[in-house]
């Protein structure tokens, strides 16, 4: 009896990036591995042995022609970490193909960036060392007159996806009132997670720092734009670690700029952003070139969970690990494709 195939189509990651050896055996453990030689796999290479192949790791396009070809499929296992439009997800739910993506596995590492970013802008670390380099240091208080603590203070999220979730248990620690606001999560379950429901507004209005790490959804598009900037307490700080579509960019430079906030950024509408942008010379910020998630031990973590997740799958239970795509939400996702293996 042949072994099942499973289709490794990783773009734009790579085999050594994501899997270690023991992972990479076990994967082999489960079927036949079948991968191309070069990183960009040609179609004809996937339309070949999408007949026999029970799963497909990668972000391969599948639209209902290509999943006709593929009458064994069970699984598809997204590795680059957005739902892409390139798959027909209705037919896949129609056929039980799970879609799964490894979104979960940057959660942590997200997180704890973020915390960075609120601890750094609470307390002008960046500026503090940027000001030393200079030779224009201030010495203590006289050096500390914008910083406060993140003890008691209120803070805001949001969404409350995985990487708001993996944040909570970080900010619990310093004692204020969790605010989140979330559409897409029923506030008894909000509740449920010593969290507070709040409109957009009121989160606003009544943080001190503002955590956005929002997926981008057809509905979200510059959802953050100048008015609400201006609603936020002066002095206050925005930490974008979602996605840059969720708000008005240059809004958000405008309020740095004018001092009203501080502002930590990872995530930009271009990547790599042209090398004259005003970000670069904008004040109040600090900036990073999207590297909260993309860790050595997170990449790893990619394989390890879809590794997991088909072991699960093959043995015909449901998934674990992976986040799915799930109907009543998936169509409605913007994901663009990471341009990348080290993004």
């Amino acid at each position: 009896m042949s072994q099942p195939v499973i289709l490794f189509d990783p773009f734009p990651r790579t085999k050594d990036l994501i899997l270690t050896a023991e992972d990479f055996a076990r994967l082999e453990n489960l079927g036949e591995v079948v991968a191309y030689p070069e990183l960009k796999v040609p179609d004809a290479f996937i339309d070949e042995h999408l007949p026999e192949a029970v799963a497909l790791i990668g972000q391969t396009a599948m639209p209902k022609e290509r999943l006709d070809k593929a009458p064994k499929l069970r699984a598809i296992l997204n590795v680059e970490g957005n739902f892409l439009p390139n798959v027909d997800y209705d037919e896949c739910h129609r056929r039980n193909v799970h879609v799964l993506a490894c979104a979960p596995a940057f959660a942590h590492a997200v997180a704890e960036t973020a915390l960075g970013f609120a601890i750094a802008c609470a307390r002008g670390i960046v500026e503090g060392d940027q000001k030393f380099r200079a030779g224009s240091e201030a010495y203590g208080g006289s050096g500390n007159q914008e910083s406060f603590l993140l003890r008691g203070k209120t803070l805001g999220l949001i969404g409350c996806g995985n990487v708001g979730r993996a944040l909570i248990p970080l900010l619990k620690a310093f004692g204020g009132e969790l605010l989140v606001h979330d559409p897409w999560v029923h506030p008894r379950i909000l509740k449920d997670l010593g969290l507070v429901p709040a409109g957009l507004n009121e989160l606003l209005q009544r943080s001190q720092i503002v955590f956005v790490m929002a997926a981008a959804t057809t509905e979200n598009k510059k959802g953050l734009g100048a008015e609400h900037f201006s609603i936020m307490k002066k002095g206050a700080a925005l930490i974008l670690v979602g996605r840059s579509d969720v708000l008005d960019f240059d809004a958000l430079l405008d309020a740095a700029q004018a001092g009203h906030l501080k502002a930590a950024i990872d995530v930009f509408p271009d990547e790599p952003m042209p090398a004259d942008h005003r970000v670069r010379r904008t004040p109040n910020t600090i900036l990073s070139a999207h590297r909260a998630g993309g860790i050595p031990e997170t990449y790893k973590e990619i394989g390890r969970m879809a590794v997991d997740d088909l072991e699960m799958i093959l043995r015909g239970l449901p998934p674990q690990r992976m986040q799915k795509a799930l109907p009543e939400t998936v169509a409605r996702y913007r994901g663009k494709p990471v341009s990348g293996p080290g993004k």
